[in-house]
């Protein structure tokens, strides 16, 4: 399961990564939380675009009340289920979310930290998604995850499916058979650089500042 990563690069500079040719302006960036904004790199007529959209397929579960808003369904497990398979088989859902680090959350419940991912000598690169356009909050995308490789396995059971360069035209142009030959693929233990840390995985938050009420005195 991955909940949290990083895209701290400019718009410019993940455009020449991934081949797009006109980047667009936006402030998105940073820290990327499920339910949030974020870039993604899809294929259009003119050819490869970059565009914001949410992390997120909109869910909405039979026990939820009418007016409840609707669970975010960031992490795809498995390109054959029956939310993703019809759109997995058409490269047109497909898409490239660029990143610079991912986390994953370690240690007691309560007092849990950071541990980030990286990967060796690519200050960016690429994670497999799929996004669709939704009633709820226009354009959103999910990110498709695997079985951890072996250097994985000591921070979570569950990766993202990760790219090369070399991997993206398959992943955006490819049959559904090659798209499931990526997810099914073991990603490289060698090129991935972990950092525990002591930042706890959930910040706290700031109490409230409240008035003092005015003295009678």
């Amino acid at each position: 399961m991955c909940n949290l990563y990083t895209e701290r690069k400019s718009p410019a500079e993940v455009a020449a990564q991934f081949g797009v040719d006109d980047p667009m302006a936006t402030n998105t960036g940073g820290e990327v939380y499920p339910g949030g904004p974020g870039l993604v790199v899809r294929h259009a007529e003119a050819g490869r675009v970059l565009e914001t959209m949410s992390w997120g397929w909109p869910l909405r579960l039979k026990s939820m009340k009418p007016d409840s808003k609707p669970k975010a369904v960031n992490n795809c497990a498995d390109i054959q289920g029956r939310m993703w398979v019809g759109f997995a088989k058409k490269p047109q859902w497909r898409c490239l979310i660029p990143l610079t680090a991912f986390a994953e959350a370690q240690g007691t419940k309560g007092m849990m930290t950071r541990t980030w991912m990286t990967l060796k000598d690519q200050p960016i690169f690429a994670w497999a998604g799929l996004w669709r356009d939704s009633q709820e909050w226009g354009p959103v995308y999910s990110g498709v995850m695997r079985d951890a490789n072996e250097v994985m396995r000591a921070v979570h059971t569950r990766m993202p499916v990760l790219l090369m360069p070399d991997e993206y035209e398959t992943w955006l142009h490819g049959s559904f058979e090659d798209a499931l030959g990526l997810q099914e693929r073991v990603f490289p233990s060698d090129l991935i650089e972990i950092t525990p840390t002591d930042e706890l995985w959930a910040k706290p938050r700031k109490p409230k500042v409240t008035a003092e009420a005015p003295s009678l005195l």
